[in-house]
């Protein structure tokens, strides 16, 4: 269970109502197959001992009789797993009947939780043959041993700290207040649900929908364990559907009517994560027992997929999530822009990526301003070549610019950072970091200038990656008035580009792909005017790379070990783990000793999940060590 990864599962078996040896026999089939596959938490459905449908014959000492010596045959048959089953049967005490979930490990009964809600309304009557679940948690005898009856129990596993197990039948999902919120609270991080839900027309999209929703609204994983079509009976059909699902996302779903196991990892170590850095309100509760279940420690093997661009949306929503990304960059840009009564938006524009993002989020902000502002409003693109300018991106620069309507002015400040380097005694012939950042330097004096003549606004290109790796000149292109990207990050940039390059077509697409196409450069190190002869990715990784350990770092608070794990499996055949290894060594030394530069950033718009501005989403202090995170990655085996 390193890193807190635990396998799970939802086992849907076959089924025949009233038949428990036939169905006992499905159910061990399952235990078995589980067994082999690792599975530690195994959750079955609603009353499978017996049958959901089994009606009236649930007054039946018969069958009440079987479902006990059934319900014992599976605790002696897994007494050798370390795995925790769910299994769902009927239970009498007190001469009332029960819908309980039987908590099997090792051999033992270790609780037997009863459901809450009672469905009695259209095809459901269960109020006619079951009792709700009573207050309190009670010892009682069942199978031969003693065990706990009652709501109100949690399962953990010393094995696991995180991994705190509650349980919920059925329709105590579907209410108004379901217990997993009483559990939640209580500190579970698992919820599972044994359930018999009939299918509808369109009752699986709501079904999903209510396990998405409630995993989500608890910060926990949500193991919901559907019966199958054996349960088909009257007027009722029956089709199996499992889902597992992970703070609002779902990790796995079969497919209806298919028998088997839905299997996946869940990550109750980025759950409890969650609810520390969302300050969730649980607090112990005397009400609740805690029950150890053993579970033996071992690495659990990941079979579920971690994106390889986390910040990128995929399938059929990505052009709607581009557009929208789009316009929010140009309404918050548009909204500094009327607020200051600024005539102008000045952009730095190099014929790089970035820079590229830039002038368009302020060619679409010019057009959602009020007809009296946009007819005096002019975008000004700035090219300001100097030593490492290429034809190439200079080119670019300037066609980009004209083909969206804005106005190019190019001034080179060769002459005027020669003449800086000589009055700072600088050496001639030496590329140095003071070479390169003079450079940096003046073209932000000449935007900020040029801005004041013209009453505009800087609008800063720098992206959210480079933010992470503080690869940007301090008071350079570091500073702008208003900085639109601050919370793209470099591989969403791409993307948006691409994105606005297929949407307007023609000559923009044209020049905006030759942009894709060219290396990310700086361009401050002399070039003959052919060839880039800097390429960031060369000196600072590769920004995919970067981009995936800055989401997990930032957004989950993940170990670097456990960054490294998933990154070295998700690049596999792209980077070598030793590769990766080493670009996440110097992630976490560029993010820890640049965070003097991002204290300090100016305002720019948040459009994601993760963002670094130290007004918001980010507070770190400049000086905070990173010697603890460079240990776990040296210490890493991956």
């Amino acid at each position: 269970m390193k890193n807190g990864f635990v396998k799970v599962a939802c086992a849907t078996p076959e089924l025949k109502v009233a038949d428990v040896s036939f169905n006992v026999g499905k159910i061990l089939d399952l235990c078995n197959e589980a067994e082999r596959r690792k599975v530690k938490i195994l959750v079955f459905p609603e009353l499978c001992i017996t049958g959901y449908t089994a009606g009236d014959l649930f007054y039946h000492k018969t069958l009440l009789d079987a479902a006990e010596n059934g319900l014992k045959k599976i605790a002696d048959a897994t007494a050798e797993s370390d795995t925790i089953i769910f299994v769902g049967l009927p239970f009498n005490f007190l001469g009332k009947n029960y819908n309980v979930a039987a908590v099997i490990n090792a051999g033992k009964i270790l609780a037997l939780v009863p459901k809450t809600f009672l469905p009695n309304y259209n095809e459901f009557y269960e109020k006619r043959q079951f009792a709700p679940a009573p207050k309190g948690v009670t010892e009682v005898e069942f199978c031969g041993q003693k065990t706990l009856f009652g709501r109100e129990i949690l399962i953990t596993s010393d094995c696991v700290p995180s991994l705190r197990i509650a349980t919920e039948i059925c329709e105590d999902l579907w209410v108004m207040n379901p217990p997993s919120v009483s559990h939640a609270l209580a500190g579970a991080t698992v919820i599972v649900n044994l359930s018999a839900s009939n299918e509808l027309v369109g009752k699986a999209d709501y079904r999903r929908s209510l396990v998405s929703m409630q995993s989500a609204k608890l910060f926990c994983a949500y193991i919901y364990a559907d019966a199958g079509a054996g349960e088909s009976s009257t007027d009722m059909v029956f089709a199996g559907h499992d889902i597992i699902a992970e703070n609002g996302r779902i990790l796995a779903e079969n497919t209806l009517f298919d028998y088997g196991l839905t299997v996946t990892e869940i990550d109750v170590q980025m759950l409890e994560g969650e609810r520390t850095k969302f300050a969730f309100y649980a607090e112990p509760n005397p009400d609740y027992r805690s029950i150890k279940a053993i579970l033996a420690s071992e690495e659990t093997a990941l079979t579920r997929i971690y994106p390889r661009f986390p910040f990128v949306p995929d399938g059929e929503e990505k052009d709607k999530r581009m557009e929208l990304i789009l316009s929010l960059q140009a309404h918050a840009l548009a909204k500094r822009i009327a607020h200051t009564s600024a005539s102008s938006a000045v952009v730095g524009i190099s014929g790089g990526l970035d820079s590229a993002l830039a002038l368009l989020a302020s060619v679409r902000a010019k057009e959602l301003l009020p007809p009296d502002l946009k007819d005096k409003f002019t975008v000004y693109g700035i090219t300001m070549p100097c030593f490492g300018t290429t034809d190439r991106t200079l080119r670019n620069a300037k066609k980009l610019t004209r083909e969206l309507g804005a106005e190019c002015i190019k001034i080179s400040i060769r002459t005027a950072v020669n003449r800086h380097l000589a009055d700072i005694k600088h050496k001639e012939g030496v590329f140095d970091v003071a070479y390169e950042n003079a450079q940096a330097r003046e073209r932000t004096q000449v935007l900020m200038d040029f801005a004041n003549e013209k009453n505009g606004l800087v609008i800063g290109t720098g992206d959210l990656s480079e933010l992470a790796l503080g690869w940007a000149t301090y008071n350079g292109d570091h500073m702008s008035m208003y900085g639109v990207n601050c919370s793209v990050p470099k591989t969403l940039v791409k993307h948006l580009v691409s994105y606005e390059a297929a949407r307007r077509g023609g000559p923009v697409q044209r020049t905006l792909e030759d942009i894709l196409d060219t290396p990310i450069s700086p361009e401050l190190l002399p070039s003959d005017g052919k060839v880039i002869v800097q390429k960031t990715e060369d000196k600072v990784g590769p920004y995919e790379l970067h981009d995936f350990f800055l989401y997990y770092f930032s957004r989950f608070a993940f170990t670097p070990d456990k960054i490294l794990r998933l990154a070295v499996r998700t690049f596999d055949g792209i980077y070598s783990a030793d590769t990766v290894k080493k670009w996440l060594t110097v992630f976490i030394k560029r993010f820890f000793s640049q965070q003097f530069k991002r204290s300090c950033v100016p305002d720019g718009v948040k459009i994601g999940s993760v963002s670094l501005s130290p007004r918001a989403d980010w507070r770190m202090p400049s000086d905070a060590v990173a010697a603890d995170w460079i240990a776990s990655v040296d210490s890493s085996k991956e």
